[in-house]
C-alpha cells in the first residue's frame, strides 16, 4: 500500500502539473467520453492503459467476468453505467472485452473452484450460456483451451445481453450504436475484435478494417412508412 501511496503523490507532482490544462477543461466542462468500455475486473487487464487513453476518452465499467446482465433480471450497477453513458454521456460505441487467462472463466468450467463463494457463483449464472456452448460445441478441448473459448463465447453472450437494455436497443434502432466484442491475450498483447458478419475474431490490424459486432445502421423491424403530417 506504500507504494501505491507514493505513486499517488508523485501523480500529484510529476504527471497532474503537465496535464493540468486537460484537467480544468474536464472539471470546467464535463465529460464527453468516445466509448464505453465493459471489461473484466483482472488487474491485468487496464482498459486506459491498453487504449492508451486520456482522462476524459473512456467511461469504463470493471466487473468480474466482464459481464453485462439482461436487462430485466437484475438492477445494479452495471445496468446504471451502460444507461448512462448511453442516455446521458451519448456514448455511440460500447466494447465488452474479454481476456485471456481470466479467473472468472476458470471458474465458470471448474466449478468447484467456486465453493465458498456464493456471490461469485451467482454472477456467473450470468455466463451460463457461454459454459454450454463450449461443453457442448467444443467437446474435443482441453482444459486450459475451454477457458479461453469460453472467454470469447462469453462477449458473444454479453453483447446479447447488453442489447436487451432499453437505452441500447433504442441507440440501434435509431443507427447511433456500434457494438464491438474484443478479447485481450495478455501474454501476446494482442487485441482481438469480433466481426459480427462472420462470428469470429480476428486480430486488429494497423492496415485492416477495425471489425465490428454490429456496426452502427439504422435497424427498425416494422416496414410500415408513417408519413410526415402536412406543414
Amino acid at each position: 500500500m506504500n507504494d501505491l501511496i507514493g505513486r499517488v503523490l508523485s501523480f500529484e507532482k510529476a504527471v497532474f502539473p503537465d496535464q493540468s490544462a486537460l484537467y480544468a477543461k474536464l472539471a470546467q466542462h464535463g465529460q464527453s467520453p468516445k466509448a464505453l468500455m465493459i471489461s473484466c475486473a483482472d488487474s491485468r487487464v487496464v482498459p486506459e492503459h491498453i487504449m492508451q487513453a486520456e482522462p476524459g476518452d473512456l467511461f469504463v465499467c470493471r466487473n468480474a467476468g466482464n459481464i453485462v446482465p439482461p436487462s430485466s433480471s437484475q438492477m445494479g450497477g452495471v445496468s446504471s453505467t451502460v444507461e448512462y453513458a448511453v442516455s446521458a454521456l451519448g456514448v455511440r460505441d460500447i466494447i465488452i472485452c474479454g481476456h485471456s487467462d481470466c479467473g472468472a472463466m476458470k471458474a465458470l468450467m471448474n466449478p468447484e473452484m467456486l465453493n465458498g463463494m456464493p456471490n461469485v457463483a451467482a454472477w456467473l449464472r450470468h455466463s451460463h450460456a457461454a459454459e454450454c456452448v463450449v461443453r457442448q460445441g467444443y467437446p474435443e478441448l482441453t482444459n486450459e483451451e475451454g477457458v479461453r473459448a469460453a472467454a470469447l463465447e462469453n462477449v458473444v453472450v454479453q453483447l446479447q445481453h447488453l442489447r436487451t437494455h432499453p437505452s441500447v436497443a433504442a441507440g440501434i434502432a435509431r443507427g447511433e450504436i456500434s457494438l464491438h466484442g474484443w478479447f485481450f491475450d495478455i501474454g501476446a498483447g494482442a487485441m482481438y475484435a469480433l466481426d459480427g458478419a462472420t462470428g469470429r475474431f480476428a486480430q486488429i490490424q494497423a492496415d485492416e478494417p477495425l471489425p465490428v459486432a454490429h456496426a452502427a445502421q439504422r435497424h427498425r423491424a416494422s416496414d410500415v412508412e408513417y408519413l410526415e403530417a402536412a406543414e
